[in-house]
Order: structure tokens, then sequence, then C-alpha cells
């Protein structure tokens, strides 16, 4: 499936009835089935209850720890942040770097907005190291600005 194909999925599945964490899911499944180098897919959502604090939501992949990040640790609580893209292609090269998983070698975090407010943002692990090229970090950055309504 190319980037078209996979953003006019994703439209799909966000104009769904379903609900918000059902939609994700399967963009997290979507995402799982059609970019091989994608290995863990997730979003991680911001706290109702604590500011700052990001909660793991839909995703699929191996079972992660890191089910609550504070904004600022790793490069999830990175992105949190600074509300940027993060992508490292290296994770052993990476000071600020959580670790889910040994097999992990490169990673993208892209923040979620809506209306200039942080929501949360997509994770994604890769098993091989410099997998995040231009085009999959772009068609993760137009993922993103896609599932916006469904927040």
């Amino acid at each position: 499936m190319n980037k078209e194909a996979i953003l006019n999925k994703v439209e799909s599945i966000v104009s769904t009835d379903q609900k918000r964490d059902d939609k994700l899911r399967a963009i997290c499944e979507l995402l799982d089935e059609q970019i091989d180098v994608f290995d863990w897919t997730g979003f991680y959502l911001t706290s109702p209850e604590e500011d700052k604090m990001l909660i793991l939501g839909p995703y699929v992949g191996e079972p992660t720890d890191h089910i609550r990040i504070p904004f600022g640790k790793g490069i999830c609580g990175q992105a949190a942040e600074t509300l940027d893209t993060f992508v490292v292609q290296d994770v052993s090269q990476a000071d600020n770097y959580l670790a889910c998983s040994l097999d992990v070698k490169s990673e993208i975090v892209v923040p979620i907005m809506k209306n200039g407010i942080f929501l949360g943002e997509l994770d994604i692990d890769s098993h091989t190291k410099d997998a995040i090229t231009p085009e999959l970090k772009n068609l993760c950055e137009e993922i993103c600005k896609i599932i916006t309504p469904i927040f």
C-alpha cells in the first residue's frame, strides 16, 4: 500500500463511528501491517488527571513497561515538551532514550496538536537502524494531522 492509500485508509478510519481508542488501534494495526520497518506502533495521550504526563494509549507490538512518561523524559517526553517531531535513527546514540526493548534500533515520535494544544503523540519503534526515511516521517506527520478531529 502506498502513502496515498495509507492516508486514505486513515481518513476512512477517522470517519467511522467507532470510539476514539478503537480508531487509534485500527491506525496502529494499519501501520503495523503496511510498513515493514515499524515494529511497535502506538499512541501516548495526555493525562486528564495529571499535568505534564503521557499515558500509554492503544498500541500494536510487544508490551511495554512505559505506561506513564513524564514530559521531558525520554524521546516521547522530549517531543511532548518541545512539540517537535523527533527522529532517532540510532537509539544507542540518544542520551535521553527510554529503552522499551533491546531490539529497538530507531524511533520516531510525532506530536498530535489541535488548535495549538498538545493532545498526545504517535510513537513508532523499529528494529532497523536508520529506518525512518523522510517519506515515513512525512507520512507519520500527515497521519497526526488527519486524526485531530477524533480528539
